[in-house]
């Protein structure tokens, strides 16, 4: 069953670190070493890029899904060289989608940090995103194979499908629950999708433990997003930590949003739309409608749904460390206990 609350009560840093230092100790010793293969490949000699790199660490966070890499390649058998570059490079991947979408949706914060378009303009934000994509690349094709780059190649093509579906259809408040899947399938789920199956298919393992690895990134990450998509219509910014609110005020409907519409009688879905057509819909005015109808507890049950279906893609593997931690983070997503 769902929690009754809408979202998660979000626990404090010190609680965070200790919770990260818990799931992380398996991988310990290849998170290091990856994190050395991340800087070494963006120094730069110039002091400037220097330090809006030194910036852009303060947005990693979690650093989910270089954890994934590491943990699949773990609890396939062993990870490899190829698991530590791998891992830097879906990290610079993952960044500079944070650095770009920073400056789309104006956002003026990110892990309790002004976002780089914030500090010094889009201009730069946007060379910055670049700039760790270029340098992703650069890294995966160091690998004796191509693999490597035309996997993380389609994921980040289908990442920007996902990013441009949404824009096009932003002001549809007619927006169905199928093509908002189709968005966040591609814009969140596939990186970390592809994060699992580098991880697994790089420790050797077969092609169906492959394929199972991918779909719990796959379930992981649709399950991470619905769960952002709640906490930017109910979150607190002091305590996630970023600005919240930037879907609404993009006209961007997330699934709590079309469910209400969708669920509403018509004169309160009227009245619904008319507060989302104003310039800056007021997040707090949504909540009585949101409760009312049932669309949190319903999204919120559909994001531990995919949860658990991605743990339940994890019952291939042998019980391990690894596999036991996996399946913690896939319940852990959800309910933000780290």
């Amino acid at each position: 069953m769902a929690p009754q609350a809408p979202a998660p009560t979000l626990p404090m840093p010190e609680v965070v670190a200790r919770r990260l230092e818990s799931i992380y100790a398996p991988i310990a010793t290849e998170l290091a070493d990856a994190e050395r293969v991340y800087a070494s490949e963006l120094g730069s000699r110039l002091p400037f890029v220097r330090l809006l790199v030194e910036h852009c660490a303060d947005f990693r966070g979690k650093r989910l899904r270089p954890v994934l890499v590491l943990l699949t390649g773990k609890a396939c058998g062993g990870t490899r060289p190829e698991h530590a570059v791998l891992a830097a490079v879906v990290e610079m991947i993952h960044t500079a989608t944070l650095v770009h979408d920073d400056v789309l949706d104006e956002a003026m914060i990110r892990r309790h940090a002004a976002t780089v378009n914030a500090e010094w303009g889009n201009e730069a934000a946007v060379l910055m995103g670049d700039f760790l994509f270029t340098h992703a690349f650069h890294l995966a094709a160091s690998l004796q194979t191509t693999l490597a780059c035309r996997w993380i190649g389609r994921a980040t093509n289908l990442v920007c499908e996902g990013e441009l579906l949404q824009v096009h259809h932003r002001g549809d408040f007619d927006l169905d629950e199928a093509t908002y899947f189709k968005i966040i399938e591609g814009k969140t789920a596939e990186l970390t999708a592809v994060s699992c199956r580098l991880g697994a298919h790089y420790a050797g393992a077969d092609e169906a433990i492959v394929t199972a690895l991918g779909q719990f990134g796959r379930d992981l990450g649709i399950a991470f997003q619905i769960a952002d998509d709640v906490l930017d219509l109910w979150g607190e910014e002091r305590a996630t930590g970023k600005t919240l609110g930037t879907d609404l005020e993009k006209r961007k409907l997330t699934l709590p949003l079309i469910r209400m519409l969708a669920q509403a009688p018509p004169a309160t879905a009227g009245r619904v739309r008319d507060l989302l057509a104003q310039p800056r819909p007021d997040r707090r005015a949504l909540r009585p409608y949101l409760e009312s109808c049932g669309a949190l507890e319903s999204t919120w049950q559909t994001a531990h749904d995919h949860a658990r279906s991605a743990a339940k893609a994890l019952d291939m593997l042998p019980d391990s460390d690894a596999r036991s931690v996996l399946r913690s983070l896939a319940h852990d997503v959800v309910r933000r206990a780290y």
